[in-house]
């Protein structure tokens, strides 16, 4: 009885804890990965450079079943001044639980990713890249987990269980109040037995009350990333990008301002950049199941330019009752 006392004591206190968190409502910030996903993925202006292409490109798009849904895309480019011409086939199943996307490409290179959400707290997801070219053979394993005002995650990249290496990284980030959260990242490396290395980034997350704005920060030793996204509108959004390295052999800073204008079946996103590179790209879509793209990046510095156009088309074998669309009369 006198060693389940000191037992009883710890569990009650940590009740209690865990109820006071309850209380409090944080909200949960989001997992580091995605912590400024509204700069690169809802706004991907600051970071144009990954959807500006030149050339021409086509991507096309079969719709085989919404639930669960499949699709498969077959994408070609050609013409592109510093990429060969290429073809990828590629094909995507998803329902409630699990997310499968694979790719191929006309040298052979295979692509696959794997998302398996055991509960709403749980997702587990590998990543594969095989290819014919040595050491560009990789294998990604990940495992995320979201409480009530915190996220945790872990990865493995191409982890050996032999000798355990590979790359392992860890990261978390906690909402201190509904607006504020602040994170730690590590990253160990171990390229062999007898080498590795550790490095520590350090985040801060601020949201507004009504979620109009956005602003982080992200700090290692040599290296600091700010980044400040606004919605002005429905339809506009704007975003800033600083990064700064400070090392012995290194020291540069890059600014980034860019711009993001929804229109009524149009896209419109440009970026201006401190190394002197003016970027922007136009979606127009004509149907739901047409769009046509068109790139263009100027680098006033090096005296360069690239301009790219595309095609999207979607189509489907499915009836308007299949795709979830009210009959036509």
């Amino acid at each position: 009885m006198v060693l389940l006392q000191p037992r009883l004591t710890f569990l009650q206190c940590y009740d209690r804890f865990a109820q006071w968190r309850s209380d409090l409502g944080l909200p949960n910030p989001g997992s580091v990965e995605n912590l400024q996903k509204e700069v690169k993925v809802f706004l991907p202006a600051t970071h144009l450079s990954n959807y500006i292409f030149d050339g021409a490109r086509a991507d096309l798009t079969k719709n085989l079943s919404m639930n669960p849904m499949f699709q498969v895309t077959h994408s070609f480019a050609l013409g592109s001044q510093s990429l060969p011409s290429s073809y990828n086939l590629g094909a995507i199943f998803a329902n409630e639980k699990v997310f499968l996307q694979g790719g191929v490409d006309h040298d052979g290179n295979v692509n696959v990713r794997l998302n398996q959400g055991w509960t709403t707290s749980h997702v587990t997801k590998v990543q594969a890249q095989l290819s014919q070219s040595a050491g560009r053979n990789m294998v990604q394993l990940e495992h995320d987990y979201q409480g009530q005002d915190f996220n945790l995650n872990l990865k493995a990249l191409n982890p050996s269980p032999t000798d355990f290496t590979g790359i392992y990284v860890g990261s978390y980030l906690q909402s201190l109040t509904k607006n504020f959260a602040l994170g730690v990242e590590t990253v160990f490396q171990r390229p062999s037995p007898d080498m590795f290395d550790a490095t520590t980034s350090y985040l801060a997350k601020y949201t507004s009350t009504d979620k109009n704005w956005i602003a982080t920060a992200q700090a290692q030793p040599g290296v600091l990333q700010a980044t400040y996204w606004q919605k002005l509108s429905e339809k506009v959004e704007v975003a800033a990008d600083l990064q700064v390295i400070e090392a012995p052999s290194q020291r540069d800073a890059v600014a980034t301002l860019g711009a993001k204008y929804d229109l009524r079946l149009a896209t419109f996103r440009a970026q201006l950049d401190s190394t002197g590179k003016v970027s922007a790209l136009l979606e127009q879509r004509f149907t739901p199941a047409f769009a046509f793209l068109v790139a263009g990046e100027i680098d006033h510095f090096k005296n360069a330019a690239k301009v790219g156009v595309g095609v999207m088309i979607e189509s489907s074998s499915l009836t308007p009752e299949e795709m979830g669309m009210p009959p036509q009369p």
